[in-house]
């Protein structure tokens, strides 16, 4: 560790605001309560586990109420601390400003190791967590709105919102009281690949402006890019899986909490996923290299570097070893504020956390609106869609006819054309409009202004413009 002071989760987010802020012609009045979080709760409760009462301690904060409902996930994690979670909830109001999704920004979250208690045991607690916020309402479709973080998924959610409607029972609404729930209890089709999905199309915006690859020093299209994963959970997954298997990227490293695994030729994703859930680890892994210190693949080379997993893992101890040109924060916070401005200094270009992984709660706004329309996207369309589309193709078959062997058309033309959007091809298109709007406001920002010479500031600059028009609206 530097002898430098190593800023912690909380002080990050808030260095980052001050330097951003410092860029604008805010009133000091406005500007302090866009900083600070409305309002936390703290909960301690009892569950009969075992013969015997546990207490359990979380927390859900709210940062910001300039839109309601507030969003934000709820994590399981032993480390679970109140500046924690006032931190993420300022960057959900951030990251909703800047994906434009009509939330203010929360996060919850319960001191737990989730590995140690059973299915049956997470069931009693996460209900009786539920419990408490519920009715407090901090829990509600149109108030307060969680979602998964880490450690938790869709069965916690399912969980969450089974105990809601419990309490609420002539509640309409009621499976719009949390999001990333399983299909079958009110969820939407493509919301565990989202966050992802959202990395994935963060880079491939970022790839198509020869301005912004300049200033990494790359070039060329993320076809052949050598890529290092760190965390390969449900986002580092989805993302090394869709940027391997559908952009051409080489995955040539993956960290894993036990090591990490390296090979200059290309990692196969689902091959190691598979492993690590058979095996609890990439130890053993017989087709890559296996380094025991997995974080020393965080300096090995390569184009693109994506923190998937943990806060605060590229810091002062080891930002100057850092070789990636690019770095893209699919996790929260894992980059540290001074780890960012010696990056910086070095050149290297990061896209930061409140855009790139903003696909979750994107698809989670698309979910919370199916949830309250009642009915799934797609539904009234698709088929109407399809038979205009049949339109096309029938006065295509009768030029094919007629033209012979002149000109016929392309194979599986027909088949691509005539199917209509269902509704993960709809949530896919939302998220893809979704993620190339948000990066356009930020690279505008970055590249029109001399004080301004990086993503990080501009999304800040963005996002917290946003969020003083919205107070300004509201007569603040």
């Amino acid at each position: 560790m530097s002898s430098r002071t190593e800023p912690s989760f909380r002080e990050s987010v808030d260095l980052m605001f001050n330097r951003a802020v410092s860029l604008m012609d805010l009133p000091p009045g406005l500007e302090e309560k866009i900083r600070v979080c409305n309002a936390t709760y703290t909960v301690r409760f009892g569950v009969r586990l075992r013969g015997a009462m546990h207490t359990f301690t979380g927390y859900r904060s709210v940062h910001s109420e300039h839109m309601e409902p507030v969003k934000g996930g709820i994590r399981y994690a032993p480390g679970v601390n109140q500046d924690e979670v006032e931190a993420l909830a300022a960057l959900m109001t951030y990251k909703c400003a800047l994906v434009e999704a009509p939330f203010g920004g929360s996060k919850g979250g319960l001191c737990i190791d989730p590995r140690e208690y059973d299915e049956h045991e997470l069931e009693l607690i996460t209900r009786r967590f539920a419990y408490e916020l519920a009715k407090r309402d901090l829990i509600n479709p149109s108030q307060n709105v969680p979602a998964p973080d880490m450690g938790t998924g869709e069965r916690e959610m399912a969980w969450i919102a089974d105990q809601y409607a419990r309490m609420n029972t002539t509640d309409i609404n009621a499976k719009a009281c949390v999001t990333g729930k399983p299909l079958n209890a009110g969820g939407i089709s493509g919301r565990v690949e989202a966050t992802g999905r959202g990395v994935q199309y963060a880079l491939r915006e970022f790839f198509r402006y020869e301005e912004d690859k300049a200033a990494a020093g790359l070039s060329g299209k993320l076809e052949g890019k050598r890529i290092i994963v760190q965390g390969l959970g449900n986002v580092g997954y989805h993302a090394a899986k869709f940027l391997s298997e559908e952009d051409g990227a080489l995955i040539t490293g993956i960290i894993e909490r036990d090591g990490g695994l390296y090979s200059a030729d290309g990692l196969d994703v689902e091959a190691v996923r598979n492993w690590i859930v058979k095996h609890d680890g990439v130890a053993g892994y017989p087709d890559a290299q296996f380094v025991e210190d997995g974080a020393l693949l965080l300096e090995e080379e390569c184009d693109v570097l994506i923190p998937a997993a943990l806060e605060a893992v590229i810091n002062l101890s080891n930002a100057e070893r850092v070789k990636a040109p690019l770095i893209i924060e699919a996790a929260n916070g894992p980059v540290t504020a001074g780890a960012d401005e010696i990056l910086r200094k070095k050149g290297t270009v990061i896209i930061p956390d409140m855009y790139a992984n903003a696909g979750g709660v994107t698809v989670s706004y698309f979910e919370w609106v199916k949830n309250l329309s009642h009915i799934r996207f797609g539904r009234m369309q698709r088929r109407q869609e399809e038979a205009r589309h049949q339109l096309v193709i029938d006065e295509l078959q009768r030029l094919d006819d007629v033209m012979g062997d002149t000109w016929s058309m392309s194979p599986h033309f027909k088949e691509k054309y005539l199917r209509g959007a269902d509704e993960l091809e709809l949530v896919r298109s939302g998220l893809d409009d979704t993620m190339r709007v948000a990066y356009q406001s930020m690279r505008e920002v970055w590249h029109s202004r001399d004080d301004v010479t990086d993503l990080r500031t501009a999304a800040y600059l963005v996002s917290i413009d946003k969020v003083a028009k919205s107070y300004h609206a509201k007569g603040l």
